[in-house]
C-alpha cells in the first residue's frame, strides 16, 4: 500500500549521468544516507534514506542523452487505467506500465504541454515513507505556460480540481483532491527561467533554513538559480545540482 492516497505525489527520483556525484551531493545537503540496489539490472539505483526511512531515489538516465532531471511520481492503484486516461485526455504515454522487479509497477507520461510525470503502483516498495520534515519531499508543482489546458487534463486523469488564488501579479493554482491540496501549479516566473521554458514538474524538499541550504548547495558544487525569497508557501530557493538537475528547497512558515 502507498503511504498516501491515489492521485497524490508519493515519490521523487533523479535520473542523472552523475550518479556517483549525486550520492555525495544530496546526502551532504540533506543528511541522507544511500542504499544501492544490488540487482545488476538496476544500474546502481539508489534509495535515499532519512533516519532510515525512504525519501527519494536516484539512478542512471534512461537514454544516454537525457538531461539530468528530478521526476515526480503520483500514487495509483492501477497504472494501466491511468495510461488509458492519459491518452483519452490528450497526453502521451512515454513509457507504458511495467514492473520494477517486485517493488512496484510504474509508467511515464507527458501532459499536453509536455510536462513529464510518472505513476507508482506499489508492491514491495510503497514510495516515500516520510514527508514534510527537513530533508523530505514537501511539495510538487507544475510549471506550465498552459494552465487552462492543465486544469482539464489533470481533472480527467486524477480527478483534481483547481483552487485558484491570486499571488501578486500571477494566479497560483492548488490542485485539490477531496479535501486536500496535493500539489500546485504556476506559470513560468522569474529571470532565471527563459520565456520559452517547456512545462515541467518541480520537486521541493523541506529544509529548516532555506538560506542556509542554498548557501550549502553552492558550497557543494551546486548553483543557486533563484535566490532565497519569501512566498505565501514559505521561504524558497530554486537550485541546480552539480550536473544541472533542478530542485527546490522550502522552509514552511
Amino acid at each position: 500500500m502507498s503511504t498516501v492516497p491515489p492521485g497524490t505525489p508519493c515519490w521523487a527520483d533523479l535520473a542523472t549521468p552523475g550518479l556517483a556525484e549525486a550520492r555525495r551531493f544530496y546526502p551532504e545537503l540533506f543528511g541522507w544516507t544511500g542504499r544501492i540496489d544490488p540487482e545488476p539490472e538496476a544500474g546502481g539505483y539508489t534509495v535515499f534514506l532519512l533516519d532510515g526511512r525512504a525519501v527519494a531515489g536516484a539512478g542512471p538516465p534512461a537514454v544516454p542523452d537525457q538531461v539530468p532531471i528530478w521526476s515526480t511520481y503520483l500514487a495509483t492503484d492501477d497504472a494501466d487505467l491511468v495510461a488509458g486516461r492519459v491518452e483519452r485526455a490528450g497526453g502521451q504515454v512515454v513509457v507504458p506500465p511495467f514492473e520494477v522487479f517486485d517493488q512496484g509497477r510504474m509508467a511515464v507520461f507527458a501532459d499536453p504541454a509536455g510536462a513529464a510525470f510518472s505513476v507508482w503502483q506499489p508492491m514491495a516498495m510503497p514510495g516515500a515513507e516520510v514527508f514534510d520534515v527537513p530533508g523530505a519531499l514537501t511539495w510538487t508543482e507544475l510549471v506550465t505556460p498552459d494552465p487552462e489546458g492543465a486544469k482539464v487534463f489533470y481533472e480527467l486523469v486524477f480527478g483534481w480540481h483547481p483552487d485558484d488564488q491570486r499571488a501578486g501579479p500571477v494566479t497560483y493554482t492548488g490542485w485539490r483532491l477531496g479535501t486536500r491540496i496535493v500539489a500546485g501549479m504556476v506559470p513560468p516566473l522569474g529571470d532565471g527561467f527563459p520565456a520559452d521554458t517547456p512545462a515541467y514538474w518541480s520537486v521541493h524538499f523541506a529544509v529548516a533554513d532555506a538560506d542556509a541550504a542554498a548557501a550549502r548547495a553552492a558550497e557543494l558544487g551546486g548553483t543557486i538559480l533563484v535566490p532565497p525569497q519569501t512566498t505565501p508557501a514559505g521561504r524558497f530557493a530554486a537550485l541546480r545540482d552539480p550536473h544541472g538537475a533542478l530542485f527546490n528547497v522550502l522552509t514552511r512558515p
